[in-house]
């Protein structure tokens, strides 16, 4: 999965929305840490869960990186209300779906399920003008 936010990290520029879904431990957090370290900012990043969100600065003068945890909140209401800066970072929001897609017309949607050895299956799903030229795609698919 770190390996996966590496590769993807490649791909993400300031204003981006990734919205990560999938059960507990299909690896969302670990994900994230493999975007930081693509874009180069301070960690260590672990699981927003508790704080709901926390803002990774850049090391490299590219984009901050934004990790939040929307499972404790409400709505979108309550995911707005933590003001984010959502036009120079690369925000990602686990369990985000549902709540968080109101954020921004652009968004890349990863979904992560575990399987019972452990092997994790990812689909990631392009949405708005930014994303169209990725459509649906899958880690495993030709070219990737």
């Amino acid at each position: 999965m770190r390996d996966l936010g590496r590769r993807l990290a490649g791909l993400l520029r300031a204003g981006d929305l990734v919205l990560l879904s999938g059960p507990l431990g299909a690896g969302k957090t670990t994900l994230t840490q493999g975007l930081g370290d693509g874009l180069k900012v301070r960690g260590p990043i672990t699981s927003p869960t508790f704080v709901i969100a926390r803002v990774h600065p850049s090391l490299a003068g590219g984009p901050s990186l934004v990790h939040a945890d929307a499972y404790r909140l409400g709505g979108l209401d309550e995911l707005d209300d933590l003001d984010l800066d959502l036009q120079d970072a690369v925000t990602v929001v686990e369990w985000g779906g549902g709540i968080a897609e109101g954020l921004s017309e652009d968004r890349l949607e990863i979904v992560i399920d575990r399987e019972e050895t452990d092997e994790r299956i990812v689909g990631l799903a392009g949405v708005g003008p930014r994303w169209a030229a990725l459509g649906e795609w899958s880690p495993g698919d030709p070219g990737s």
